[in-house]
């Protein structure tokens, strides 16, 4: 049996965004390894997640350089071909 590597999933967030916690909750149960990038203290990286997607707003979810803004359950299952 072939094991598949994960998909590259990168989060941009804020402390205090709700959905920001509800992504990375999310991922946590799923058991989806992914880097948490605080944009509130990173100003490259939030200039660098606007450049991509062209929002100011989190959660910003990158799923193999593929963007989902906000927190949109199945699209973040359809790139990471979970149910």
């Amino acid at each position: 049996m072939a094991t598949r590597s994960q998909p590259k999933v990168i989060i941009f967030t804020t402390p205090t965004c709700s959905f920001c916690n509800a992504a990375k909750r999310y991922f946590r149960e799923k058991r989806i390894k992914f880097t948490d990038v605080d944009v509130s203290r990173d100003q490259r990286a939030a200039r660098d997640m606007q450049r991509r997607t062209g929002q100011t707003g989190v959660p910003v979810i990158l799923i193999n350089n593929r963007p989902i803004v906000g927190f949109d359950k199945p699209k973040i299952n359809r790139l990471l071909g979970i149910n």
